[in-house]
């Protein structure tokens, strides 16, 4: 009887045993997943020195060159109300290194579309020499001259004849460009030989509004043709 009571009281003490070691084992685990936890929540080292680097990194944007010299005897001359002419002297410009000089009235055009339309209409009819603001220095020293203009009532603008009158280009080269809705350039390379008989007329580069938004190939290929790509 006493054996049997002994062996219950064993298995009892077993069983109270195993129990303690599973408690203990569900409160290491615990205590291990909420360190884990705690450490995710805080930047890992990888992080800190990834963002410790890129805050203390200097600037290593190279300096901006020089631009290089514009062409000594190149100047791209135009007048542009809506734009379009203007986009092309530029291209023309960083194409070629040229300098740059844009004809303004001292009477500035409407920016109104219709009514500038009746402006250049009634410049027309009148003959008239809009005065240029400013003047262009060391003219005598370019050899070449980009003359552009938008096409205007089958035209140049009559602020292009202001400058024919104004500069002699005897002996210089002058190479047309127009801007236009599909005119091209009308009489306007008459009426530039007329007025400058001294001076040698390329081929012109023509190009509507559309493709003058993005002249960049037509301007290239036109200089090749003309001898003048860089």
């Amino acid at each position: 009887m006493k054996k049997f009571f002994a062996m219950i009281l064993s298995c009892a003490l077993l069983v109270t045993l195993a129990a303690c070691g599973s408690m203990n084992s569900t409160s290491s685990e615990k205590s291990t997943g909420s360190q884990t936890r705690e450490q995710s929540s805080q930047p890992s080292e990888e992080f800190s020195t990834a963002f410790s680097t890129s805050e203390g990194t200097p600037d290593t944007t190279p300096e901006s060159m020089p631009e290089p010299e514009p062409g000594a005897n190149a100047l791209v001359i135009y007048f542009s109300w809506s734009g379009n002419t203007e986009t092309i002297a530029g291209e023309i410009a960083s194409q070629t290194g040229a300098d740059t000089f844009q004809l303004e009235p001292a009477t500035a055009y409407s920016t109104d579309y219709n009514t500038v339309l009746d402006e250049a209409q009634a410049e027309q009819r009148a003959d008239a020499r809009p005065e240029i603001v400013g003047s262009i220095e060391n003219f005598d020293s370019y050899d070449v001259i980009y003359l552009g203009f938008p096409n205007w009532w089958g035209d140049m603008p009559m602020i292009l004849y202001s400058f024919l009158d104004d500069y002699d280009l005897s002996g210089k080269t002058i190479a047309p460009f127009v801007s236009s809705g599909g005119s091209g350039f009308s009489d306007a390379l008459s009426a530039i030989a007329s007025a400058e008989p001294g001076a040698t007329i390329t081929d012109g580069l023509s190009l509507s509004s559309s493709a003058s938004q993005t002249p960049g190939g037509a301007v290239a290929d036109w200089l090749a043709d003309i001898g003048f790509a860089e």
